[in-house]
């Protein structure tokens, strides 16, 4: 039997460590084959078998199994399927019916849950024998009301999934065939309010529609189905007799109790490795999921160290941690960056998401000494309105956190990335305003403007009255307007993102960015006015080559500032143009190079061998700008820069 884990990922390929490590888990549970080709749990050389694997479990579905059982286990198949929510519906529908699953499980997120109910539903039109389970945090909340309006699902694995998915394959291991197969038709037409407190449907037994498997085979094996089931905390499912079983949570597990993820790098080359090296988060923050799980745990550091190590030889370009809150526990964090500061290797880069606040002198001190793009910093600041920070349950020195963000922009060694988000309780237009100047201010190396989600099971999503809170029906949940802010301030902050991720995220503008700011009160205003300018010209929403980024650019300048004084621009926008890369086309405002050609060969003889590797520019202003691509600051990856003198424009 094949049960096929589908991700279908927002952005990348391999972007889902979730179904890898419950396929992982399984396997090294004997709970399912490692099939040939695939990484294999048992391969020698690797720290990939958990703390404790050697011994023979003495309780649950595993009782019994050992690393020689789980070798020898050949009843049931684990398959990956990946995608992204780009790729065509029925590219996706066709792949998977070509691989024939007896099961399909889908992880389910805000950001694909659409995709993934339209697929469902057209599953089961091409494999009505195929069972189809839902997992993640999109589904774990209303289960039993899911499974009414979408009949085609059988079952949701609510909550941590590894060892739920595992005990469930025991249980179809136990049956031998899906729930389906054997003639089970799916109750269509009960409303979901009759779902009780309970979670239980109504007896179907009266209506002639539905097929109950205890009619149809009263065998042992279907009872020991039923029996398993009931077994696995966890699990809602449709169970005999059309009613709908609702197992609670199970409790969180040990997390040196899942294996290595990675023990073969085969189809993760040149991609993101997403690690994990502990769940849950110690804070409260309302608007977040990941708050309700209180129970933090850490991976042992006997397992971390060895398969970081795995990464660092293997000089995997980018390692991300994705821990919710990694620094939660100081010894913990110390122990992986001593380790990689020790044994870098010159190329792999490692993401942590951290709380800035909690660091301390000892931390910035080991990160101070760090390579320059060795790791970056991932900081979800969210609001400086000390009112909005009360109300959402976050726990956050904000004088500290400034100290700790300017301090590591000192060294000018780590990559760091700064949030907010719009739609918070008492944050209105002008509060988000001055958040935004706060942390621009910062001079992070990324800043995003997030809207709020309103997540089904958060605690913000209990205070959709109180807070006047209206978002959109449909995920991802996002805000449209509170009691603070309304749709039309929303959308002139959408603006706001637009530019500031177009002209300040990319990196290429930053030296214009700074001379522009000082034509406004603030730097909040400036990108007002550019979003305001986007809008007036019909600019928004269209897709613009890098070229026209800066024609458009000097446009916008000019509408804003004298004449006499674009000369000044000019040069600082053809200083950005040149900083990332030696461009072929010029914008047409560029200085012509051509009288000046002779003085630059004399000034910088190797111009004529080293072609593209330098480029020598002249600005308005006189000055001779040399730009050598062969020495790139390896943070900001820009080339370097070398004033040789004047010439007289």
């Amino acid at each position: 039997m094949k049960f096929l884990l589908t991700a279908i990922n927002a952005k990348y390929i391999h972007s889902n460590p979730g179904v890898y490590s419950l396929k992982m888990f399984a396997e090294s549970k004997g709970a399912a084959q490692a099939v040939q080709g695939d990484q294999n749990p048992w391969e020698d050389g690797l720290p990939c078998v958990p703390l404790g694997a050697e011994k023979q479990e003495e309780h649950g579905p595993y009782a019994g199994v050992t690393e020689k059982t789980a070798r020898e286990s050949h009843s049931m198949q684990v398959e990956i399927a990946e995608y992204t929510i780009n790729n065509q519906m029925e590219l996706i529908l066709e792949d998977i019916y070509r691989r024939k699953p007896d099961m399909v499980g889908i992880s389910c997120y805000i950001w694909n849950i659409a995709y993934a109910l339209d697929l469902v539903r057209d599953i089961h039109k091409v494999l009505p024998d195929t069972d189809i389970w839902l997992g993640g945090p999109e589904v774990s909340y209303d289960a039993p009301q899911l499974l009414v309006r979408e009949p085609e699902v059988f079952g949701v694995m609510k909550g941590e999934g590894e060892e739920m998915f595992a005990a469930l394959l025991e249980c179809y291991r136990t049956l031998g065939c899906t729930v389906r197969s054997l003639g089970w038709n799916e109750q269509k037409n009960v409303a979901a309010e009759s779902v009780a407190d309970s979670g239980r449907l109504p007896e179907l037994q009266d209506r002639p529609e539905t097929a109950r498997v205890s009619e149809i085979s009263g065998n042992a094996r279907v009872s020991a189905f039923w029996h398993c089931m009931s077994q696995v905390a966890g699990l809602t499912y449709h169970g005999a007799d059309g009613i709908i079983c609702d197992q609670p949570i199970r409790p969180v597990m040990d997390m040196s109790r899942i294996p290595f993820l990675y023990p073969s790098l085969k189809g993760f080359e040149n991609r993101i490795v997403y690690y994990e090296s502990s769940r849950g988060c110690p804070f409260s923050c309302s608007y977040c999921l990941s708050s309700i799980d209180k129970s933090v745990r850490f991976r042992d550091l006997k397992l971390v160290l060895p398969e970081l190590d795995f990464f660092l030889e293997k000089r995997v370009p980018q390692v991300k941690f994705v821990d919710r809150t990694f620094n939660a526990k100081k010894s913990h964090a110390m122990a992986i960056w001593k380790h990689i500061l020790e044994h870098d290797n010159g190329v792999t880069n490692f993401h942590f998401e951290i709380t800035a606040d909690l660091l301390d002198e000892e931390e910035l001190e080991l990160i101070s000494r760090m390579r320059p793009g060795l790791i970056q910093l991932e900081i979800g600041v969210q609001s400086t309105n000390t009112e909005t920070i009360r109300a959402i349950r976050r726990k956050m020195d904000l004088k500290r956190l400034r100290y700790v963000v300017e301090r590591i922009n000192a060294g000018k060694n780590v990559h760091q990335h700064l949030d907010l988000i719009a739609g918070l309780p008492f944050e209105d237009y002008e509060s988000f305003g001055r958040s935004f100047n706060e942390v621009y201010s910062m001079e992070p190396e990324q800043f995003q403007l997030g809207f709020l989600k309103v997540l089904k099971g958060s605690y913000m999503h209990d205070m959709v009255e109180e807070y006047g809170l209206k978002y959109r029906g449909k995920a991802p949940y996002e805000v449209l307007s509170t009691k603070w802010l309304s749709y039309s301030d929303v959308l002139r902050l959408k603006g706001v993102e637009d530019m500031v991720e177009v002209y300040y995220n990319s990196r290429q503008f930053l030296r214009t960015l700074k001379l522009f700011e000082q034509e406004f009160e603030s730097a909040f205003a400036m990108y007002e006015y550019m979003a305001q300018y986007y809008d007036e010209q019909h600019l928004t929403g269209l897709n613009h080559s890098r070229l026209a980024r800066y024609e458009i650019f000097h446009d916008l300048i000019g509408q804003k500032v004298e004449p006499e004084q674009m000369g000044v621009f000019e040069d600082a926008l053809m200083c950005d143009l040149y900083f990332r890369e030696n461009a072929k086309s010029r914008p047409s405002f560029a200085l012509p190079q051509a009288p000046y050609k002779e003085e630059l060969r004399r000034m910088v003889p190797e111009l004529r061998t080293l072609g593209i590797q330098v480029h020598a520019e002249v600005l308005r202003s006189g000055e001779v700008l040399l730009f050598d691509y062969r020495e790139k600051d390896r943070l900001n990856h820009n080339a370097k820069l070398t004033v040789l003198g004047r010439i007289e424009a």
